[in-house]
């Protein structure tokens, strides 16, 4: 039996690693061996940013893979925690009858809906502006050397 909380909850702390993917398809998921590519991508940006400062193009454009993924992970949360206890057991749990408690929604299903909006929503906030903010920042220094 594949429990909707324990999904919702890998999806959210384990989700750039591919966990809830292995907890619900197997090992043989190729989706959740290919999570951690951006995130170890975006994890060098972070490293590079430390090592060669805020000015490196690389780092700007690799460290919003990581926010992008944590962000997904947590959109998944969600949408595990949301989906009603039928649909669940019909998918994960398909031996199981419609109304199994595996399906179910807990306090813990809540509980994880609501960290994965707040986490969610504020790491594809503070990615979408780090983007932006080095992309226009790049064009004006481009502007002010092409102008002299």
């Amino acid at each position: 039996m594949k429990s909707k909380t324990v999904a919702a909850w890998l999806a959210f702390f384990g989700g750039p690693l591919g966990l809830h993917r292995f907890y619900l398809h197997g090992l043989g998921d190729l989706i959740g061996w290919a999570l951690p590519i951006p995130t170890a991508l975006g994890v060098h940006g972070i490293l590079r940013v430390q090592q060669y400062g805020q000015d490196d193009p690389l780092s700007w454009l690799l460290i919003p893979l990581l926010g992008f993924t944590i962000a997904g992970c947590c959109l998944t949360a969600i949408v595990y925690a949301l989906a009603t206890p039928e649909r669940w057991n019909a998918r994960h749990n398909p031996a199981a009858p419609a109304d199994a408690p595996a399906g179910r929604t807990h306090w813990g299903t809540i509980f994880a809906i609501i960290a994965a909006l707040m986490i969610g929503a504020g790491v594809l906030m503070a990615s979408i502006a780090f983007s932006f903010q080095r992309y226009f920042e790049h064009q004006v220094e481009e502007g002010r050397r092409i102008s002299q």
